[in-house]
């Protein structure tokens, strides 16, 4: 590669090149330093997706955030490890797998256990890698020789020891309770697994006769008639007058024919339907509570399928519908079905299939919450984690202080097997590291392997410690853990981030700080700090789901606009707690914004060929020992390097507190208004290689001009790595003093860079130049004839003016200034500042209607400006509490737009005598 870049910027053309590199020269590999490193490493770990996964929007703005931190605190010098992973996900890549099977007329039972298994890793090797290799084409700057897999072998061993390990601190314990049941899945689900929908339902009521008092019947009403087939009571309030002559009393279960006592409850409400309620241990979670208090039987009536079982008498066989309509069918025929009624129902859905769960009654592994809750809490309360945006630790504390104990047992041939066997002879359960030999009581040989597998996020909850070695005490733990920083969507933090850190405190505090020290809550943390971004949405704000066909497919758009674009569009919008409303057309305007910097490119490229043919020695190595510009270097010089070290201040400080879109937006504005279309213009002043007498000054502003450009380079690197990396290399001329940018120093704050004086100097060369471009305008100069002005101000700005004529007769298309000692031009001629006042001779015929319009509405203008500044200058209690800052700046308002307000009152006075 040389200076000659092609005429047009195509991202096509450079980033599956560069994205190439960045993998097969393996150049954000972080192997384990030996010893303790000076400053603790910046190490991130990926919310790990679906290995059923393809990437989507929400994965590109984590991503995209993540590697803009990544890639800055590289290159801030920070020792960074960033690891990538895939999820096995056991409900989401089983269902894939047996539609697979499905397809091919087959089901998993058909294969067994082993073969399934192995059919799963079959699949998993062949698909499983799509969204990581679309990761690595879309530059993520991840230690992809520290990839892992959730089942990985190393992380298997893990998962084993943290069961046995919480089972044997009796935490892990096994019985039948009310889980959310899958009937397509066929296994119990968490409640964050559910998704609920309100639907329009009915609610019956049901007629059951009394046994003890024949032609008496107790009402009740339900949601769900096919459950009264496992109904073991009907329970009433004590206090509900309607039933009291019932307490004790018995019914005959209608259909069924089984007897079933009257209990009472204060737990039941009489305001809810008749103010009785059927008793349903087996399909209810309120109900099996209410049947645990009252020693009440649980009889099952559905399968795994939710079709009516054995229990369920003439009905068995049926699908949980079809067996409501035949119930509600037989109810109306012997005269039991009482009122019909609309009811707005919460429907839970599966999330992965969208089948409607079923509570049902299901023997089950669970997890005590505590003390894995209270370490958990105590972390953030104790200011060990931090939570950006800090609503988030609210929503933490409100939902781990309400915590359940954890199912965390599935019934899929996908995942971690439970490490429990099952005595055939005493019917007792062995839990071991190992597969045991014999039972641990009876010493039987015939054991069976418990058939569930863990949860998914049991295994992923384990991640940060598992992913650097835990349960061995390795050097990876000493240095990379805790992590420094976990991103991710708010929809994962009871799912993933909470049960990290639960099991983070508690594992971790059993291992030894790398002195050998016992180590603290402090240091037991998965991670230091917790950033939870928000939504992509689509340009109307609303959630993007394939129902509304409003998804946005991130492959398409990098396809269309280039990743480094769809990359600066969400960084420019990722407001911390603000949802983002994608739009296309930002990134087209950031699209054109990589394509300014191209052709800013290829002009400076242009000047340094001309350089060279003009015998000017130019060493690249100075771009990174540069100096501030002396005091007698021109102004535009002094300006960029203070401007350059002003917003990398900004921005080294707005990435460090996560303000993504404030970092976009000042690397934005420099490059694309300081940068382009202030600077090279006036540079292009400077440049002239033909004449020997300004080769000096020319190589001095050509250098200046190529040091600001590639450490401009570096500030946007992070943001558009693929788009820097090529124009870097091609900067140095295929000789960088790095393999990449983004091994090079990312631009830092310094004091001998900062230049106030030159920056408020050209604050006002910007404002004169910009003054006379819209006077030109209104007189309807044509676009290139220069013109005369006239200037009236202090006599700093006027040497600064006449110090700085070429840049102003350049940029303004002036021809000369000139500092009258009288002021003679007429209104429309005229333009005034607080600053100073400008004019030009150049005569047009004046729209006087239109110039007292304009000069009224710049009136008004000002008086409000004045009313307003005055107002708040004369609250006392404003000014009692106002930063001193804030009073001087209304001060200085106050008295600009006083000024500027008789300017324009004497412009008026001048008009009405022209007239």
């Amino acid at each position: 590669m040389s200076h000659d870049l092609p005429k047009a910027y195509d991202p096509t053309a450079i980033e599956d090149r560069w994205a190439g590199y960045w993998v097969r020269e393996r150049l954000f590999e972080t192997p384990t330093p030996k010893g303790t490193p000076a400053a603790s490493p910046f190490t991130m770990l990926l919310p790990p997706p679906n290995v059923t996964g393809r990437l989507h929007m929400g994965h590109m703005l984590n991503q995209t955030e993540m590697d803009i931190l990544a890639r800055w605190r590289r290159m801030c010098g920070d020792l960074t490890l960033w690891l990538p992973g895939t999820d096995h996900a056991g409900i989401a890549t089983q269902m894939m797998v047996e539609r697979q099977l499905a397809a091919e007329g087959k089901k998993r039972q058909d294969l067994g256990r082993e073969a399934f298994i192995e059919r799963v890793w079959q699949w998993k090797q062949h698909y499983g890698g799509a969204i990581l290799n679309q990761m690595k084409r879309l530059g993520a700057s991840v230690d992809w020789a520290r990839e892992y897999f959730t089942m990985d072998d190393n992380l298997s061993v893990a998962v084993r020891e943290a069961f046995v390990r919480l089972y044997e601190q009796g935490l892990i314990y096994r019985g039948a309770y009310i889980v959310n049941w899958c009937p397509r899945c066929q296994t119990a689900i968490s409640d964050l697994e559910v998704v609920h929908e309100e639907q329009q339902g009915k609610l019956w009521e049901i007629r059951y006769p009394v046994t003890e008092e024949p032609g008496a019947f107790l009402t009740i009403a339900t949601t769900r008639p096919e459950t009264m087939l496992g109904d073991v009571a009907v329970a009433v309030h004590p206090d509900d007058e309607r039933y009291q002559h019932l307490h004790g009393k018995h019914l005959r279960l209608p259909l069924v024919g089984r007897e079933i006592p009257v209990i009472t409850d204060a737990w039941v409400s009489p305001e809810f339907g008749t103010g009785a309620v059927k008793v349903t241990p087996a399909h209810d979670p309120n109900d099996f509570t209410l049947g645990q208090r009252h020693g009440l039987p649980s009889i099952n009536v559905m399968d795994e399928t939710a079709h009516i079982n054995a229990e369920g008498s003439a009905y068995a066989g049926l699908d949980r519908y079809e067996a409501r309509k035949q119930i509600l069918a037989d109810l109306e025929s012997q005269g039991l079905l009482g009122a019909i009624k609309d009811h707005t129902l919460s429907i839970g859905k599966c999330d992965r299939c969208k089948t409607v769960v079923e509570p049902r009654l299901s023997t089950q592994w669970f997890i005590k919450i505590q003390p894995l809750a209270d370490k958990a809490i105590a972390a953030v309360e104790q200011g060990h984690i931090r939570f950006t945006p800090e609503q988030y630790a609210r929503t933490y504390f409100e939902w781990m202080r309400n915590i359940h104990d954890w199912c965390i047992s599935r019934q899929l041939w996908w995942g971690h097997r439970i490490p429990a066997w099952h005595c055939r002879a005493c019917k007792q359960i062995t839990v071991a590291r190992e597969t045991p030999a014999k039972c641990s009581f009876c010493e039987s040989a015939v054991l069976q392997q418990e058939t569930d597998v863990l949860d998914t996020w049991f295994s992923s909850g384990l991640l940060p410690c598992s992913v650097f070695g835990w349960p061995r005490h390795t050097q990876d733990l000493d240095v990379f853990y805790p992590t420094q920083l976990l991103v991710t969507g708010f929809d994962i933090l009871f799912f993933w981030v909470a049960r990290m850190i639960m099991l983070g405190c508690h594992f971790m505090l059993d291992m030894p700080m790398p002195d050998g020290s016992q180590r603290t809550l402090k240091d037991a943390v998965p991670f230091r700090e917790v950033y939870i971004h928000a939504l992509v949405r689509d340009a109307e704000r609303q959630k993007m789901s394939k129902t509304k066909g409003n998804v946005i497919d991130p492959i398409e758009i990098v396809s269309k606009y280039g990743t480094d674009a769809v990359r600066f569009t969400l960084a420019a919008m990722a407001s911390p707690g603000t949802d983002i409303a994608f739009s296309e057309a930002r990134t087209e305007g950031y699209r054109a914004f990589a394509n300014k910097i191209w052709n800013a490119a290829r002009f400076i490229f242009m000047n340094v060929d001309k350089a060279k043919e003009a015998g000017i020695e130019l060493d690249p190595q100075w771009f990174t020992n540069r100096t501030a510009p002396g005091p007698d270097a021109p102004i535009e010089a002094r300006w960029i390097t203070s401007r350059l070290d002003q917003v990398a201040a900004e921005v080294n400080q707005a990435l460090g507190e996560y303000r993504f879109h404030e970092a976009a937006n000042l690397v934005y504005q420099f490059f694309w208004g300081d940068f382009c279309d202030w600077y090279l213009e006036m540079v292009k002043i400077r440049l002239d290689f033909s004449s020997s007498i300004h080769q000096q000054r020319s190589k001095s502003a050509l250098m200046t001009l190529l040091s600001t450009f590639e450490a401009a380079l570096r500030l946007l690197s992070p943001f558009m790595p693929f788009l820097t990396e090529e124009l870097w290399h091609a900067l140095y001329e295929e000789n960088p003093p790095a393999k990449s940018i983004a091994l090079s120093r990312y631009p830092q704050a310094s004091a001998d860079a900062r230049n106030p004086v030159a920056e408020n100097e050209m604050s006002v060369l910007q404002e004169l130049i910009v003054t006379v471009r819209a006077l030109r305008k209104d007189l309807d100069v044509p676009e290139r004839e220069p013109v005369a002005i006239e200037l009236t101000a202090t006599d700093a700005i006027r040497n600064l003016a006449d110090s700085n004529q070429d840049i102003i007769e350049k940029l303004a298309r002036v021809s000369e200034i000139q500092f009258p000692s009288e002021w003679k031009l007429g209104p429309a001629n005229t333009r005034t500042t607080a600053n100073f006042t400008v004019g030009t001779p150049y005569e047009k015929q004046i729209d006087l209607a239109a110039e007292r319009e304009r000069l009224h509405k710049k009136l008004e203008q000002y008086e409000k400006l004045l009313a307003n500044a005055k107002r708040q200058l004369e609250n006392e209690s404003f000014l009692a509490k106002a930063p001193e800052k804030v009073v001087s700046g209304l001060k200085k308002q106050a008295e600009e737009a006083s000024m500027l307000r008789q300017e324009t009152l004497d412009a008026l006075e001048r008009l009405e005598q022209f007239a």
